[in-house]
């Protein structure tokens, strides 16, 4: 363990980058999720066609093959990524496309009554998707969600072979270097799991947060989070 002991800046240089690519892809893979899984509900088959096309291929493709066909495939078309941007890109539609049918299970579960309810009210689609529907099933998505975030965490160890200086990428600079493999990889796997478990435990408060169950906390929530909305016929 002394041996590393110099190179563990290094490591927390290669930490940084490794939550600065979950942070990023978390973003993007949340905002891909809810256009994805709405898309898919659409009556325009110019939206819901493409959204389904996307969700199947990245979904039944490797993210490995991803991130190289974005680094190495897309230059030979005249797009040139810098390598942390293609991983972002990679980790955010891989994980977005397995998000989307969280948004799209948790919507197509709300009880019918629900939706009628708001068309009765004459609330415009994009209103009964606000205020009616999502405030009810964001709480269903959480837990998957947290789930899906780990799982994007576990991956960004894929884009050190996109010369991206993650931990992983870090790790094995300083293995070569030292020697000590087993010292280098049980330091990682540590950090691994501590940021998973920070994120496990931000998933369970955003969840506990928003708890159906815990009507008087989850109406202060939204109501912190939407506007107050006034429904007159």
């Amino acid at each position: 363990m002394s041996q590393i002991l110099p190179y563990l800046p290094l490591l927390g240089e290669g930490l940084l980058i490794t939550i600065a690519l979950t942070l990023a892809g978390m973003v993007l893979a949340v905002v891909v999720a809810f256009a994805a899984g709405i898309a898919r509900m659409s009556h325009r088959r110019w939206l819901r066609w493409p959204a389904g096309v996307f969700v199947e291929v990245f979904r039944g493709t490797s993210m490995l093959v991803q991130l190289f066909w974005l680094f190495f495939a897309l230059p030979f078309f005249g797009v040139q990524l810098v390598p942390f941007a293609a991983a972002i890109l990679a980790l955010g539609l891989n994980e977005g496309a397995y998000g989307a049918e969280i948004v799209r299970g948790a919507i197509t579960a709300l009880p019918r009554g629900q939706r009628e309810g708001a068309i009765a009210l004459s609330l415009t689609p994009y209103q009964r998707m606000r205020f009616v529907i999502l405030p009810q099933t964001v709480p269903a998505m959480i837990p998957p969600f947290g789930n899906v975030m780990v799982d994007l965490l576990k991956n960004t160890s894929l884009v050190s072979l996109v010369t991206v200086a993650d931990l992983t990428f870090t790790a094995q600079m300083v293995r070569n270097t030292t020697g000590a493999t087993a010292a280098v990889f049980g330091t990682i796997l540590v950090l691994y799991f501590v940021v998973a478990y920070v994120l496990s435990l931000g998933s369970s408060w955003l969840e506990r947060r928003v708890d159906p169950t815990r009507p008087a906390r989850a109406q202060n929530f939204w109501q912190r989070v939407l506007p107050d909305r006034r429904v007159t016929s």
